[in-house]
């Protein structure tokens, strides 16, 4: 059994369940909870275990984290306006996804002709 592969997956299924129960408690803890950098110390770890303790792939990986995590600030900015404005879950959540998808593919794109 690879630990290294099973172990962040149990941890992200106890946060998970974590959230959930905070949440009865505390909106607040539980959404901080929600936003913590968890997931990717977890995704890190699965990368570098992945890649032969390579330093070199697990920095290619981290810049792809980072570019990530401006449409997932996109997202959430979206989903707090829509919420806000009265929407259901439904297409807060497809909008959401909708302007993650086109910051992620603009920023894609950049990455690309600013590299040619």
């Amino acid at each position: 059994m690879d630990w290294n592969k099973i172990l962040p997956v149990i941890i992200s299924i106890v946060i998970i369940i974590f959230v959930a129960i905070v949440r009865q408690y505390s909106r607040t803890v539980a959404a901080i909870t929600a936003t913590m950098p968890l997931n990717v110390p977890l995704a890190l770890w699965i990368a570098y275990s992945a890649e032969d303790n390579s330093h070199e792939k697990l920095g290619e990986f981290s810049t792809g984290l980072f570019i990530g995590i401006i449409p997932t600030v996109v997202f959430i900015g979206v989903t707090a306006l829509t919420v806000n404005a009265g929407w259901s879950i439904g297409p807060v959540l497809g909008t959401g996804y909708l302007a993650w998808g086109v910051t992620l593919g603009l920023l894609l794109a950049a990455r690309h002709f600013l590299t040619l």
